[in-house]
Order: structure tokens, then sequence, then C-alpha cells
């Protein structure tokens, strides 16, 4: 998956992700209005006691009154006579309504009796609320209520601005919605795409660092996961082709000899069956180290930390050497320092690192030339430097001297060296232990490498 291949990948993700945020604030702004609307429900119920229709309690008083006297006749004795004041009834409602008999005539206009419309036919207008006056399923009147009770009124005047309101709220809302759509979605969609480009192998698959904090955090996190993904696939490659280059030149000369003295090119004799012993040895070396570079990864190496005195390791590590050194006539020189402090740490594995560095020294330095291993106390643990006067290693190439099947070109060829896992195995020995191995060029030539260890506590 390329590059234009995540960017179509990110606007379809892009496009889905907006419309289930849509559909969010689409159910956020319907909760609202359906909670607004059962308000006013429950609000209108509550001031007109009844439901539906909006029935005043006056007009109980209007049937039962019909109901005793089978007429409207002398409905006037509920008002008293000569008074514009309506008798005591909740909410004022006989100044508030108009009574009409069948015929739709005015029988009490607004709680007056002496009114000139009485007996007048009235004509509806359009803020009238006509409720029916029933007796035995029949309309036997209409009481007119020109004015809503004060509940009414007070409902009448939420009900305007608190629609307005919620229309704003979700209007609102939505723009929110998608501006806040723009920040989020556009870095998660790019997220997204990348996974699937790298769960489809395009490891080198990154995302722009975009949008809030977090998913800024999110997007550098993925960018350095794609990067450790893909720098670990290369150095796999890398292992594996290493491993194979590694097995081929020993292969070749076993093989080789093996065919000639099959063949009776070469007799069965100890000088050719020798070459093809030293191979399998170097065989068997190699498979050994990678088969514990192989535990060290997975902690299946098991480690016997005791309390090790650096400065005995170092000499017994010095006198196995001797006779190797002795050979190419090289001096090997130990400086300890008393007053290091005794450090926790396997002394089997420390003991292999520094027949490692030993070694190494020894190996690659011409002949006449001088190893020092030097001891020394820190803050809280001990060091163990092992410096040579060899050629000693390109800057460049320091940063990865304890890289697997690393050597040198020039200094360190494959003729006079292993298969590069020394110093890899003895920094993986090292790190395990709670320390740090390092390498640096010396100033007068030659090459210094020391690991240094955590003190007992």
């Amino acid at each position: 998956m390329n590059q234009s291949d995540i960017s179509s990948a990110a606007a379809a993700i892009r496009k889905r992700l907006f419309l289930l945020l849509l559909q969010s604030f689409v159910s956020v702004i319907a909760l609202i209005l359906i909670f607004v609307l059962g308000a006013l429900f429950f609000l209108f119920y509550r001031v007109s006691n009844y439901y539906p229709p909006f029935r005043p309690m006056l007009s109980n008083v209007l049937e039962a009154y019909y109901q005793g006297r089978g007429s409207w006749e002398g409905i006037q004795t509920l008002i008293p006579s000569g008074s514009h004041d309506p008798v005591s009834m909740d909410q004022n409602e006989w100044r508030d309504s108009i009574l009409l008999d069948q015929q739709g005539k005015i029988l009490i206009d607004h709680g007056q009796i002496d009114s000139p419309r009485i007996g007048q036919p009235y004509f509806p207008q359009p803020e009238d609320t006509p409720v029916p006056i029933l007796f035995q399923n029949r309309q036997i009147g209409t009481l007119v209520v020109t004015r809503l009770p004060s509940g009414f009124d007070a409902l009448n005047s939420l009900i305007l601005p608190l629609g307005t309101m919620t229309i704003f709220l979700a209007i609102l809302t939505v723009i929110i919605g998608l501006l806040l759509s723009q920040r989020l979605i556009n870095p998660l969609a790019e997220v997204i795409a990348a996974s699937r480009a790298v769960a489809s192998g395009n490891l080198s698959a990154r995302v722009k660092v975009q949008g809030p904090d977090d998913l800024m955090v999110l997007s550098e996190s993925f960018n350095q996961m794609s990067g450790t993904l893909e720098k670990n696939d290369r150095e796999q490659r890398n292992l594996i082709a290493d491993i194979a280059h590694e097995l081929r030149t020993p292969l070749a000369i076993i093989q080789g000899k093996l065919e000639g003295v099959m063949d009776g090119i070469y007799p069965a004799d100890k000088a050719h069956i020798q070459p093809v012993l030293s191979e399998t040895v170097r065989l068997e070396h190699l498979i050994n180290d990678l088969d514990m570079l192989a535990q060290a990864d997975s902690n299946q190496l098991q480690f016997n930390f005791l309390h090790v005195d650096l400065n005995i390791l170092c000499r017994k590590s010095i006198s196995d050497f001797e006779t190797e050194a002795s050979e190419k006539k090289i001096t090997v020189l130990f400086h300890p320092d008393a007053t290091i402090p005794e450090v926790k740490a396997d002394p089997q594995r420390i003991s292999q690192v520094m027949d490692n560095l030993l070694g190494n020294a020894i190996r690659y330095i011409p002949e006449r030339g001088e190893v020092v291993v030097q001891t020394r106390s820190l803050e809280h643990g001990a060091e163990v430097t092992v410096s040579d006067t060899g050629p000693g290693i390109a800057d460049e190439d320091l940063p990865h001297i304890f890289d697997r099947f690393w050597r040198g070109e020039k200094s360190r060829s494959r003729e006079s060296g292993g298969a590069g896992l020394g110093l890899a195995i003895a920094r993986q020995f090292i790190e395990i232990q709670g320390g740090k191995i390092w390498a640096a060029n010396r100033e007068d030539g030659g090459l210094v490498v020391g690991f240094n260890l955590p003190a007992v506590d």
C-alpha cells in the first residue's frame, strides 16, 4: 500500500467517522427536543388539570347546575345581582369566560348579567377556547374562555423562547460538532489508515502529527512503533542474510574437501581432514552463539547472581590468554583498583565477556602490541576497560560495533576473526545484569571497550 492508497483509505475512514459523529449529534438534538416537548406537555397538563381537552372547573359547576334545574333559568343567581365581580372561584374564571346557550346566545358575559350583549349571538374570536357543556351526552351550552388562566399565559410565554433556544442550541451543537470533527476525525483517520498499511506489510507508513494533544501523542507513538517495526524487520532480514553468508563459507569448504576425498583428488589423511574438522568447529561455535543470543533475547538464559570481585575475574581471564598473547609477542598489562566494590553479577557470564574482549584485542592488534586491562571504582558500581594499540575503529562504525555480525572491513577481516557475534553477546550479558557496555577510540590510537556493573546493595 503506497502513500496514495493510504490517503484514499484515510478519506473513506474520515467519511465514515464523520457520519458516525453526525449521527451522534443528531441523536443528542433529538433527545433534547423530546425532553423539551415532554416538559411542555407536563407543564400543560399540570396547569389545565385535565387532558385532553382543557376544561376549567367552572364547566363542572355549570353542568351540575343544568343537571339540577333542567334548564339555564336562574343561572344569574350564581352571580350577585348588580355586581360586576364574579363569585369567588378559582382563578376568577367568570371574568375570563362567556356562557352561551344551545343556540349560541350569550347568557353571562364575563361574569356580568346586565351586559347589553346578553341574549345576543356570539361570534367566535381566534383567541377563544370553546368548552362544550354536556348533559346526558348532549351539548346544552358552551363556555367560551376568552383568556386562558395565568398558568397558560406563563406556558405561552415559555414556548417561544424555549423553542427558539432549543433550535439555537441544536444549530450551535451541529456547528461545534463540525469544527471538532475536523480536528478529531482527520488525525484519527490518518492513524487508522496507516495502521492498516502497517498490518498489510508497509512498515514505512507514517502519519502527520496533528490535532489535539492526545491525538498528537497517539500519532507520535504510532510513528515510533512503525519505525521500530521497520528497523526490526530490516535487522531481521540482515540477520538472516548474515547467517546464510556465515554458513555458506564453512559449508563450501567442507563440501569441497569431502568431494575431493571421495573423488580421489585428495587422500583421506590428516592434512585434508583437519580443515573439515576446523570448519565444523567453526559452525558449532556459530550455532552456539546464535542459540545463546536467541535465549538472551527471550529471557531464557539463566543467571546465577553472586557477589563478584572483578579484579579476581580479570586476573583469571588474563592468565587464560597468556599463551595466545605470547605467540604474537603482545604484552597484557593489568591495572587493578583495590577500592572497587563487589558487584552483583554472574561470574561465569562476566568471564565470557572478559574472554571476548581480551580475545578481540589480542586477535586484531599487530605483533608487539599492548593490551591494558583496568578496573576502577564508580559512584554506584565498578568499571572494567580493555584497551589496545591496534588500528581502532572508524568513528562512523563505532555505533555499530555491538551489532550482530558486524566487523570492520579493513582491520577486522573474516579470515582473522569470528562471525561477529561476540560483542553482541557481551552487550546482552552486561545489559541483562543491569550494566552498560561501550566502546571508543583512544586518543593515541587503538580501541577501548569497557563495561560497568552496579555494586552490591
